[in-house]
């Protein structure tokens, strides 16, 4: 490159982690026309047009989110400030099947989006209904032309999404009624492979048994790429093996035997070559204690040298705090008493009340409740375990948030009826914490001192004002180390624009940068390099770098403020101006100081987004290359 007498921003005295691996250094990096122009120890132009002191600071490139539901988002908020605030300069999209990559779909009365992602991502559908608003285009390159149109803050890269590509080629009863005819195979494969030649990281799936549909008639169906069979998906992911690409996939909890096949076709040493996948996801259960053991010894097995795979699971860097309004919580889309409660619209309380008063949902919820607070759970065998739910209802470990009722809000469940028991024992005179608690407990009658009966009550006075939250995964940081370093896992699992009342994982890799942190200077060189560079050449995009000639997507870490950085004490519920409703987000301003995306700041310290984001293109549409 020939030497430049001058440059748009000089960033100096930056402690720099480049994304390789390798010890980071003390050096200057200088910023000219968008690009990374040069890097080096004292600098020097005739002309800058900006001096950032960055002493005390880490410099890394931009990070990587591997897992986000923004599809929507960023055809309202094309500048995704929540991704941005925490470093992240490229987000992938069109996860776990759903996407937006074939239009709104809406024909003969069907809104497939609507549909699919309003109970998969706890979306509203006031919410999908603006979005939806905003698309124009009808067909996969379309979708990837358009984001020129929009001034994007982060980079962004997509998969085929499944669910929506069934729907495509088959309707959307159909794809949830019937297997696919030879013909719709074909034709599945045509769009693939077109779909791979446009840019397309590669095919996501999902068979999460949690995940259903929204609109009737089809409430107790699940999204269509479940009813995708092996004769159906094989063919379709040879292309994607034969481009190079990847499967974005997860297990399915009742028919784990062919969950364990189908991630067996990674394996390259009968097919010449690897097929990629990143799988859902390497998190410590709760409920299922060491599973995160098998999933990263099945990864090596299958990533050995005899069988030659390619997969990884996704993690997530901290704890995994999942908040819930009443009952509505993919927790219990599980099973079918609650799924009903769910698959209520949010703005129609009075459908919910009518299931809480009724005689046979009431038996139904019954044996539900027996799954969901069974003793000698063992949901590690295969398949599942038949008599207990995923999640266990223990209301020492449920704890109240912006709740309806303040007075609970810090509070466990069991706390809360620990004082009522004694509220009715003392008839009135002792338990409350004040006056008006006292008034709340005035409406429970004496037999809601146990459990299921105070849920039920509970449900029927705030329902949806009913607002708690539980710790479903990742409560041991020595083991969310282990995985986060585990070579068959990757970081970068943040789930950024999922299910909007109950997850904020928008600084999970922050997360991942603190707990490195500890560690000293080379295991951060090492995290930094799993959260960009590592993660871009597996998803085969050009991102993650900051050498000369790279785009200039950097981030300014202060690691001082990173050491007291804390996930669960960073969310937050703030109100969403274009959405028109309540979000969780997280807050860790003072953390990143700077954030650059194509070498102009986006962020900056005090918590200020700049001019530039949500106005001006900085980010672009990154077209996967094998």
């Amino acid at each position: 490159m020939a030497q430049q007498n001058n440059c748009d921003v000089l960033i100096k005295n930056a402690l720099v982690f480049d994304g390789s691996g390798n010890a980071p250094i003390n050096e200057d990096l200088a910023i000219l026309d968008g690009k990374v122009l040069q890097r080096g120890a004292n600098l020097q132009f005739e002309s800058v047009g900006e001096t950032v002191d960055a002493t005390g600071m880490w410099l890394t490139p931009g990070l990587l989110d591997i897992h986000t539901h923004l599809d929507l988002e960023v055809e309202v908020n094309p500048g995704l400030g929540e991704a941005v605030r925490h470093g992240t300069t490229t987000v992938l999209l069109g996860n776990c099947s759903l996407g937006v990559a074939f239009g709104s779909q809406e024909k003969k009365g069907e809104s497939p989006i609507i549909d699919c992602f309003t109970r998969v991502e706890n979306m509203p559908k006031k919410v999908l209904r603006q979005c939806i608003e905003k698309i124009t285009w009808d067909n996969t390159a379309d979708y990837m032309d358009h984001f020129a149109d929009l001034p994007l803050g982060p980079n962004v890269a997509a998969f085929v999404p499944n669910s929506m590509l069934r729907i495509e080629v088959m309707g959307t009863n159909a794809s949830i009624n019937r297997p696919s005819t030879d013909t719709e195979k074909k034709q599945m494969q045509t769009i693939m492979s077109d779909c791979m030649s446009q840019g397309y990281m590669g095919l996501s799936t999902d068979q999460i048994v949690f995940h259903y549909m929204a609109n009737e008639p089809n409430k107790n169906k699940r999204i269509p790429t479940h009813f995708a069979e092996d004769d159906e998906l094989r063919p379709m992911l040879e292309i994607v093996r034969k481009k190079g690409g990847i499967w974005q996939t997860n297990p399915d909890g009742e028919k784990m035997v062919r969950t364990l096949k189908r991630f067996f076709w990674s394996c390259a040493r009968f097919r010449g070559k690897p097929l990629k996948i990143s799988a859902l996801t390497a998190v410590d259960f709760v409920s299922i204690p060491g599973v995160w053991k098998k999933m990263l010894k099945l990864g090596k097995v299958i990533n050995s040298k005899l069988l030659g795979g390619k997969i990884h699971f996704q993690a997530l860097g901290g704890g995994f705090r999942m908040y819930s309004d009443g009952m509505i919580s993919p927790v219990f889309e599980e099973l079918e008493s609650t799924r009903e409660i769910i698959a209520c619209e949010v703005d129609q309380p009075e459908a919910r009340q009518k299931l809480f008063n009724d005689p046979g949902w009431l038996v139904r919820f019954d044996g539900d409740w027996k799954r969901m607070t069974a003793t000698d759970v063992d949901l590690t065998k295969l398949g599942g375990n038949k008599d207990a739910a995923t999640f266990q209802m223990d209301f020492e470990r449920m704890f109240f948030s912006d709740c309806a009722v303040p007075t609970w809000d810090g509070d466990s469940l069991a706390t809360v009826m620990r004082r009522l028991a004694k509220f009715h024992a003392t008839d009135g005179k002792e338990g409350a914490k004040d006056a008006a608690e006292a008034e709340e407990f005035a409406k429970y009658p004496p037999e809601t001192d146990e459990p299921k009966e105070f849920w039920l009550q509970s449900m029927r006075l705030y329902d949806m004002g009913f607002r708690w939250w539980f710790d479903l995964a990742n409560t041991d940081e020595d083991i969310v180390e282990e995985i986060l370093f585990d070579p068959n896992a990757l970081p970068g699992f943040n789930d950024s624009g999922a299910h909007l009342t109950n997850l904020s994982f928008y600084d999970g890799n922050l997360g991942t940068l603190r707990i490195a942190q500890k560690r000293g200077d080379m295991r951060v060189a090492h995290a930094v390099h799993r959260l960009t560079r590592e993660a871009a050449e597996f998803f085969n995009l050009d991102v993650g770098r900051i050498e000369p000639g790279d785009q200039a997507d950097i981030v300014l870490i202060n690691p001082e403020e990173l050491k007291k950085h804390d996930m669960n004490d960073s969310r937050q519920k703030i109100y969403h101006e274009l959405f028109g409703q309540d979000v969780l987000v997280n807050r860790t301003d003072g953390v990143v100081e700077q954030v650059y995306i194509h070498g102009v700041r986006a962020w900056e310290n005090a918590g200020n987004f700049t001019d530039a984001l949500g106005s001006q293109t900085l980010g672009r549409v990154v077209r996967a290359s094998a």
